[in-house]
């Protein structure tokens, strides 16, 4: 009995991220052991995921309410706004480059010599840039909301919220309503998040017992790719807009990235993690309640940085297995073409394969090559995910710090905390 209450006491004293990243590996172990069979697990994941999106829809809302009515000044939420686009944009048009350029270097596909048989009937059409714009605006906001459409509901939520600053006085009751819910979702978030530790070890038993090395193996070249451009993207590229441009310590960023980057890799839903982002944005990184409320659902939608940095590696993947040579404006469409597509891409799980369907689709490259992805979009899903998260983080400590919505303070203190645990 005392042996179980201190093995009680441990286990309720460890980090959240510990816990998560225990949980995985206990999952993988498992996984790896029970082989297929794993898929018994695969219902502890699901309520974990189920139980996240439950929560977001309604977070996103409240959240993207408060956020603008808490800034008051029309004109300041503007600027955020056009700061934090032009960041996400810019950022995600570099990740593709850094995906087409290691895929350059190293050469996934080459030697494969497989031939395309499939018509040109089995290609989608990639959605105009005009149906792009009409389709983020909710034709019925109700419906925007059943549907958990999250671009229609950020568009509404930010008209709302804007109307609600400018009526004055008026909107103090709606405010605090709005205010009051948001609060409640962020404490629902906390006791879902405890869930986090036993979602992510049935979900990595799944994973890791249907994915074996005999899957893997032949596309490993891919996946290593790819998850190298993810750590240089968080490591190296964003480690350095935050020091040269927010004039801060990159590591307690990279340590604040812990808990939601664990959350993302196993959901691999950018959506499905904002409660996560949210929490440590605020918490760890000293993001005001303003600037992450309206930042990172932004994110979570627009911000697929990620995503592009593997559709650059996988386009050139399938290029080089069909023998097919592109030339330097193919590689500036494939880069326009992510970027932009980027927007209208929702934040969950499989939505990078169909943005990459579009990205082939663009530069005449076969769709067959899908097939051989798709194979192990689950494993390049885990690391795109995870990037399009610590991008969101990043840009909102960097708008926040512009805007003199951040605190230092904090950020100092989980600072200090680093190096006395080092």
């Amino acid at each position: 009995m005392n042996n179980k209450t201190k093995t009680g006491g441990v286990w309720s004293r460890l980090e959240l991220w510990k816990k998560i990243l225990i949980g995985m590996i206990l999952g993988v172990i498992v996984g790896t052991f029970m082989g297929p069979s794993a898929e018994v697990l695969k219902p502890l994941g699901t309520l974990f995921i189920n139980a996240i999106k439950m929560l977001i829809v309604p977070l996103v809302f409240f959240s993207l309410i408060v956020g603008i009515t808490s800034m008051q000044d029309t004109k300041k939420m503007g600027r955020i706004g056009l700061k934090a686009i032009v960041l996400y944009l810019g950022t995600t048009a570099f990740a593709i480059t850094i995906g087409l350029g290691l895929a350059t270097i190293f050469t996934p596909g080459a030697g494969l010599g497989m031939v395309a048989t499939v018509s040109d009937a089995a290609i989608p059409n990639a959605p105009t840039f005009v149906q792009t714009l009409l389709n983020m605006i909710p034709k019925n906001p109700v419906g925007a909301l059943a549907a958990g459409n999250i671009l229609q509901i950020i568009v509404f939520a930010i008209g709302l919220g804007v109307s609600l600053a400018l009526i004055g006085e008026k909107a103090t009751p709606a405010i605090k309503l709005f205010e009051s819910l948001a609060e409640a979702m962020y404490k629902l978030t906390e006791l879902v998040m405890k869930l986090a530790p036993y979602g992510v070890f049935g979900l990595m038993a799944w994973v890791s017992g249907k994915y074996g090395a005999d899957v893997l193996l032949p596309l490993v070249k891919v996946i290593s790719v790819v998850y190298l451009g993810a750590v240089l993207h968080v490591v190296v590229f964003y480690s350095g807009v935050i020091a040269l441009l927010g004039r801060l310590n990159p590591v307690r960023y990279l340590k604040s990235l812990m808990n939601p980057a664990a959350v993302a890799f196993t959901t691999t839903s950018s959506s499905g993690t904002l409660p996560a982002t949210i929490k440590a944005s605020r918490e760890e990184l000293g993001v005001s309640k303003g600037v992450s409320s309206f930042v990172l659902p932004l994110g979570a939608t627009i911000n697929m940085d990620g995503t592009a940095l593997y559709q650059g590696v996988c386009a050139l993947f399938i290029a080089q297995a069909f023998g097919i040579d592109l030339s330097s404006s193919d590689y500036i469409t494939i880069i326009l073409t992510a970027t932009l597509a980027s927007v209208g891409t929702a934040g969950v799980p499989g939505a990078g394969l169909i943005m990459l369907s579009l990205v082939l689709t663009t530069v005449g490259l076969p769709l067959e090559g899908l097939a051989i992805v798709a194979g192990i979009d689950r494993i390049l899903d885990m690391a795109r995910t995870t990037v399009n998260i610590c991008g969101d983080m990043m840009v909102s400590l960097l708008v926040a710090k512009s805007e003199g919505e951040f605190d230092k303070e904090i950020y100092d203190r989980n600072e200090s905390s680093v190096k006395e645990s080092a």
